[in-house]
Formats: structure tokens, sequence, C-alpha cells
């Protein structure tokens, strides 16, 4: 390594001129350690604990949050800090890994527990194999779209998560990032969520009534995996979340309190005067937000149909002209593609013949359809608007509407019907969430100077590993807290259920249905992202008041530091990442004893929900410490 490097060159940032070679941070000519035994441990150890956190994390908020730049810090700390190792390639490796854990889990988390939902209780095995094989998808097709998306791309595509990744890794090598941020938030993360839901030294829900004003509550969920999505998310987002919110628990249910008296209505049971606020919202508002979000999901597609359209026709005609054999230097080679083909066709024909998809040949036909254009427009999307705007949410619902069509026409019907739709919209899913976030990693070795097939090679491993424990921590969930409750509301997995069970037995509350995607449309037209929002209106207010005070936090530390947006320097962003990362992580493990019937904590919270407020204060405190904190070495 040369001495006076100090970061990435100024060719990361701009297109190349005709005939100028792209130098990498580490030059092709270099060797450096990468695929290494230890990279491969550590980095399949991380893939495990953030696909684990964001499985959590998603199922309660309905997303998930980037993996990349904690796990590089954290590896950093563990390489340099600990073992003495030092090279960027080798950590970059370890985020590659860690990173497709998180992006297997939101695969999995989106569509899934759906099938739980049905009362189908799918195995750890059927889980581990929807998500493998669907993932797997997404990294083999990238493979022949490298070097016309990442390489001849660049300059076009800035890809901001690569990018911001490849600039922390090489300022962690001169001694630019700390990652003892990362493990603080960890702890206090862990910590907070231990005294609240395992020791309940305090309640973790805290809400208020509003005097004069039937059935209107406040609230909010003291966790710091809530206020860390904030923080991170920023305050616009943010705001859209808690507007939702707002509408629904001020707006909606006080109505439908006012208005509908001793009447029933349908899918309710009893008297709507004999409900409170959390029985109207669970019989009524989620199938209002229900249809938000599904209205969002498609509006997001519908707006995204040129760049796909002009994604995927670029991206077939740059892959007519790139060489599929592999280029002869180091940093241009990718995994053969005699092997890439062989294996999409093994998938495919597990697909088919596997008993617990019950998907047929039809089906495994339309996931190498679906799988390949959504892999490619997925790929491309990330590019231009990051992983974080990335509507795989929208490409899901639009796979589940053709694929639970097609499969009616052909006579399917029922549950079987309903779950082999289902298992094609999971194994895309799965396939398209990989592949944004292979791209990403796929460009931040690109601008380090990674060699291609390794970084292929971690990616499947980063598949393999996490999805061989997926299964067990979906199915130790939903026998904790259930799917769909309102400690776990599956957001994103309701709407799946709603839409494949709408079209087969046509028995839902349309009414409910119509009038949350008319408020999704309304908001849309309005200029707010209608998404964000109707995730608000379908979850309870209780998340998006923590989620808006870290978004908050974020405004006030922008406008005190006058940091830019794309600044991804400041210590809030590692430490927030932190407290998410350490709240989920001890969900799981409360999960854990749970299911051993183990009891680890009071039976009822000793204290009442002023302690909690002054709890989540603290936390919220602690976030404000570290988000003005600068990053150690900063200007080394």
């Amino acid at each position: 390594m040369e001495a006076s490097k100090k970061g990435l060159s100024e060719q990361a940032f701009r297109r190349l001129e005709p005939g100028e070679e792209f130098i990498p941070y580490i030059p092709a000519s270099q060797a450096a350690p990468e695929l290494t035994a230890f990279s491969l441990v550590l980095g399949s150890v991380m893939a495990i604990i953030f696909g684990a956190a964001n499985a959590y994390l998603g199922l309660k908020v309905g997303m998930t949050v980037s993996a990349s730049i904690p796990a590089a810090v954290v590896s950093m700390a563990i390489m340099r800090g600990i073992l003495k190792r030092s090279s960027v390639l080798e950590n970059n490796i370890v985020q590659t890994i860690a990173s497709s854990g998180e992006s297997l889990a939101a695969g999995a988390i989106f569509t899934i527990p759906a099938l739980f939902m049905w009362g189908q209780q799918p195995s750890t095995f059927t889980i581990t194999m929807i998500t493998l094989l669907g993932a797997m998808i997404g990294v083999l097709c990238m493979v022949p779209l490298r070097r016309f998306l990442i390489v001849s791309e660049h300059g076009n595509l800035p890809y901001p998560e690569g990018t911001a990744c490849a600039e922390v890794l090489v300022a962690g090598e001169v001694g630019g990032v700390s990652a003892g941020t990362v493990f603080s938030g960890l702890g206090i993360g862990a910590l907070f969520k231990y005294l609240g839901d395992g020791l309940k030294l305090y309640p973790s829900e805290i809400e208020w009534t509003i005097p004069g004003w039937k059935n209107a509550a406040i609230g909010g969920d003291a966790y710091p995996s809530l206020l860390g999505v904030g923080y991170i998310i920023g305050p616009k987002i943010s705001a859209y979340m808690l507007s939702g919110a707002v509408l629904g628990w001020l707006g909606f249910i006080p109505l439908i309190s006012a208005f509908a008296g001793d009447t029933v209505i349908f899918p309710g049971t009893i008297p709507i005067s004999q409900m409170d606020y959390w029985a109207i919202w669970s019989t009524y508002i989620r199938y209002i937000g229900a249809g938000a979000v599904a209205a969002g999901g498609i509006i997001s597609l519908i707006k995204s149909i040129p760049t796909i359209i002009k994604a995927f026709s670029a991206s077939m005609s740059g892959l007519r002209k790139a060489n599929l054999k592999g280029g002869n230097i180091r940093t241009d080679t990718d995994i053969p593609m005699n092997i890439v083909i062989i294996l999409f066709a093994v998938i495919i024909v597990v697909i088919a013949f596997m008993p617990q998809f019950e998907v047929g040949i039809l089906g495994a036909i339309l996931v190498a359809l679906f799988g390949f254009f959504f892999v490619t427009v997925s790929s491309r999307l990330v590019g231009i608007v990051g992983s974080s705007s990335n509507p795989v949410s929208g490409m899901t619902i639009a796979t589940l509407l053709m694929t639970t069509i097609i499969f009616k026409a052909m006579g399917y019907s029922g549950i079987h019907g309903m779950v082999a739709s289902l298992t094609v919209g999971a194994l895309i899913c799965s396939a398209a969430a990989m592949a944004g976030d292979n791209s990403q990693d796929l460009k931040t070795g690109y601008l380090l100077g990674s060699t291609p097939w390794k970084q292929q090679v971690a990616e499947i491993i980063g598949v393999v590993v996490p999805a061989m424990v997926i299964g067990y921590v979906l199915v130790l969930l939903n026998n904790t807290y259930g799917f769909g409750s309102k400690e776990l509301g599956a957001p994103q997995a309701t709407i799946m259920m709603l839409v494949v069970q709408g079209i087969m037995n046509a028995n839902l509350p349309w009414g409910l249905v119509f009038v949350g995607a008319a408020s999704a449309v309304v908001v849309e037209l309005m200029g707010i992202g209608s998404l964000s929002f109707a995730i608000g209106l379908y979850l309870p207010i209780h998340t998006s008041v923590p989620i808006m005070i870290g978004g908050l936090i974020k405004a006030i530390v922008d406008k005190v530091t006058n940091r830019t947006k794309t600044e991804e320097t400041d210590n809030g962003i590692l430490y927030a990442s932190g407290l998410i990362a350490g709240d989920a992580l001890m969900g799981v493990i409360i999960a854990m004893f749970a299911s051993a019937s183990v009891t680890i904590g009071l039976s009822e919270p000793r204290l009442g929900k002023y302690a909690a407020l002054g709890f989540f204060i603290i936390m919220a405190l602690s976030l404000v410490y570290y988000a003005f904190k600068k990053p150690k070495n900063e200007n080394a």
C-alpha cells in the first residue's frame, strides 16, 4: 500500500474519457488478502446477526436498513484494532457477506409471514429453500450484468450506498473511522430492550387517551430501534409516516367511533360502540392501511415504468456487447458463465419439482422469467436511486398480481393456489432484494479493486449461511409474538396476503381497502411519498412517533452542523445502526427464552409509563450526544 494514498481517486466520481482506463484503489497489478478463511467466518457471523436483526425490524416497521456501512466499520474494528490485520479488500469481503444477510431477510419477511397468517406453518426447511433459491437467482443473474452496469456505466450510475461504503472502507484504511460508536449503540440498544421487554422493568408501550375525543389516542413505543430508524431515514420520510398514523388514529378511528354507533360492520362481529381504539385499529384500520400500502407500492412501480423499460432495454443491449468469457486481469474476472448457467438451471428444476413449493413447471417458468426481468430492473434502479428507494414491494405486488391471475386461469384455487402464488412472489422478492444489494457491493469492489469472482463467491456464501437460520428465526418470532399482531404487524407480508387472497377468493372488505387506496392517491397527488405515508397509516401511531423523534434529531443535528444529506461521516448514523441491531438481536434472544418457557423478568412492569418515557428520553439524549460527536481521527 502506498503511504501517500489518502482516499479514492477522482476517477471514482466521474465518467471516464474515451480510452481512459479506471485505476481502482488497489490496482489490478497488486495482490492483497481478500477471500480468506477469516473473512468468510467473520462475514458469515455478521450476516446471521444483521439478517436476524433486520428480520425483526422489518416485521415491526415494514422496512429494513442497509448493513453495509455498519458491517464495514465493525469488520475494521475487529481486523485492524484487535487482530492487527490490514487489508481493505478483506474488509470488503466481510461487508459483502454481512450485507447479503440483510437483503435475504428483506426478501423473507416481505412475503413468507403471509403463509403463517394463513395457518400454513411452513417448516424451517421450506423457508430456507425459498429464501436460498430466490436469493441465488439474484446473485447469479447479476454475473453477466456486472460488466455493463458496474463497469461500462461507471459515472452514469452512481450506486450511492456502494460508493459510500467504499469511502468508509478507504477512510478506515487510513485511520478515519472508529467502530466504537457502533458497539456503543449495540450495547445501549440491547440494554434498553432487555430492561423493557426482557426484565419488564417498565412498559415498552406508552399511550394517552385524549379527553373529550372518543377513541382518540396517542402514544409511542420506547424502543431503541425505532429511534435509530428515524435518525437514518431522516425527518421527511419520518414525517410522511407520522402523517399516515395521525390520519388513522386521530382521524379514521374517532370518525368510525362517532358515526357507526351500535352497528356491526364487516369484518367486525360486535357493535362498534363496544370497541376501543385498539379493537377498531385491528378490525378496520389495518385493512384501510393495507389498501394504502398496496396502492403506494403500485404507484411507485408505475412511476418507475419509464425507468424500468429503459433499464431493461439498456441492460440487454449492454449484455449483448459484454464479453461473457471473463477478463484476463484480476479485477475483471467473473465466475465462468457455464457454471452460472448450470446453477441457474438446477435452481429452476428444483423449484419445479420440490413438493413443498406446489408451483409446478408453470411456476418455475414464471420464476425464471420474472426473476431475470426484475433482477435486471432492480440492479439498475438502485444504481440511480439507491437501495432504500428500490421499489421491491411494487415489483413483488406486480409479480403476485400476474402470477395469481395466471394460476387461477389454469385451475389453481383455494389455499393451494394462494400458497403457490405467494411462493412465486417470495422467490422473486428475494431475488430482487438480493440483486439490489449485490450490485451495490460490486460497485464497492470495483472502486476498491476487488476480484469480481471472489466477491461473487462471497455473495453466494452470504446467501447460504443466513438462509440456514432465517427459517428458525421466523418460526421463533411467530410462535412468540404472532405475525399480524401489534407487536409484529408484518405490514408488507399482510399486503401480499391480501393481494393473493383478494384475487383467489374475492372475500375481502374491499370498501375499507379502497378507502386506503384513495388516501394513498390523494397524498401522492399532493406530492407526498405515498408508500411511507401508507406504512404509517397501517402501523400503530406508537411506531411512528418515536421514528419521528429520531428524524427530528437528525434534522437538528444537520442544521447545527451544516451537514449535507449525503454526508455519511456523522457518528449518529453509526450509533443509530447499533441501536437497531442491539434492540433487534435482544428481541430475538428474548423470543428464544420465551419459546423455551424460561422466565427472565417480572410478570408485570414494576414502573409506570412515565418511567418508560424517562428511559426513552435517556436513549434520545445518547443519540444526540453521539450524533454531535466527531469520529475519531477524522482528519487523519
